[in-house]
This record gives structure tokens, C-alpha cells and sequence, in this order.
């Protein structure tokens, strides 16, 4: 968010983050839903007076299964047993709220990711690190053991679709769209991403 340039604070809001509904046959719909979900409980909390809200939640997707942060100790193992040598897709829901609006613009991002051969040793030294259980999937793509290539969104893995959101910001079809600058991923993550242009042209 800081290499949009504008304010913000950061604050949690208790969702239930519910995978099995009937929207898991749809990830991106589940992905904006959840994200919703948070921009609701923040409008509940009062988090939303006089503030843009901007609400995120990220999903992994392997083989049509949807895949959220890992229960436990045995469930993260599972999870990166399942994704190790293979290509899954992250979907990152995004949910916008303006100040005193009632309506939510929500939309998703999907990007694939490939996950690198994990033998168990590389598991085990992984899980060590004891990140694993924030993490949808089991893991984060900054420990690398896994990479996207540069036709898709890094920051969409990381955290948040950053070039997407700064599109949807751009657009100011809410009537509250701060001003901010194109984001600079590349010389931050020493790679030239393809994708960022085209959706910030």
C-alpha cells in the first residue's frame, strides 16, 4: 500500500472466512464474498466512518479443491504435500468501500503459481520457520518455494493485487478515488513484471 503513495491505517476484523459453501465451485465469487464479509464487520465496528475501506482475503485453489490457512500442524503438511512440483492458482478477493456508501465494489484476481519439488526435509525446514499457519496454502511465496512467472501478479501471491487495486482506484467509479502513483514493484522485487502495465495503461 505504501507504494501507492496515499495514507492508511491497518486494522483486523473477526470473520468467519466459511470455505465450505456452495461458492467454493466458484473461487473468485468466494474470494470477493469473504472479502465482503470484512468490509461489512469493519462498517459494523465503526472502522469505516469517514475512510475508503479497502478489505482483502486470499484463497489457494489445487485441482478444484479451495485450500485456507491450515487447521494445524498435519493439515499444512497435507497441503504442501498436495502442491509440491505443481501449478495451483491464488485467488485474492477485494472488496471497496467508500465513506458513507452502501455499496461494495468487489472483484478478484486469480494468478498461478508453481510450486517448487518439496522434498520433506524442505517441508520440515519450512514449517520450522513457523509462518505456515497464517498463510492460505500453507506457505508465502517470499520463503521461495514457489514462483510466478512474469506474465502474473507477484503482489497478488504477497499480499494484495496492487497494479489491480491502483486500476479500480483509477477508475473513480465509487466518487472517492484518492490520486496515487503508478506502483513500482520491479525494482523493489528485482524483476520486470509484464502483466503491471497492462493494467495500469
Amino acid at each position: 500500500m505504501g507504494w501507492l503513495g496515499i495514507p492508511f491505517d491497518v486494522a483486523a476484523v473477526d470473520t468467519p472466512e466459511d470455505l465450505d459453501t456452495p461458492l467454493a465451485r466458484d473461487p473468485e465469487s468466494l474470494a470477493s464474498a469473504l472479502a465482503v464479509e470484512k468490509t461489512d464487520a469493519a462498517r459494523d465496528e465503526g472502522l469505516a466512518d469517514g475512510a475508503l475501506v479497502l478489505c482483502f482475503d486470499t484463497i489457494v485453489v489445487h485441482e478444484g479443491l479451495v485450500l485456507g490457512k491450515p487447521r494445524d500442524e498435519a493439515d499444512a503438511w497435507r497441503m504442501l504435500r498436495s502442491l509440491s512440483g505443481a501449478t495451483h492458482q491464488v485467488v485474492t478477493g477485494v472488496a471497496m468501500l467508500c465513506p458513507d456508501a452502501d455499496t461494495v465494489r468487489a472483484f478478484s484476481v486469480v494468478t498461478d503459481v508453481a510450486m517448487k519439488p518439496l522434498s520433506d526435509c524442505q517441508i520440515e525446514a519450512w514449517m520450522a520457520m513457523g509462518t505456515f499457519m497464517g498463510c492460505a496454502g500453507a506457505y508465502n511465496i517470499e520463503a521461495q518455494i514457489a514462483e510466478v512467472t512474469t506474465e502474473e501478479c507477484y503482489q497478488n501471491v504477497a499480499g494484495l493485487p496492487l497494479c489491480h487495486l491502483y486500476a479500480a482506484l483509477r477508475e473513480g467509479t465509487l466518487g472517492c478515488a484518492p490520486e496515487c502513483p503508478i506502483p513500482r514493484c520491479d525494482a523493489a522485487l528485482d524483476r520486470s513484471c509484464r502483466l503491471g502495465p497492462r493494467v495500469t495503461s
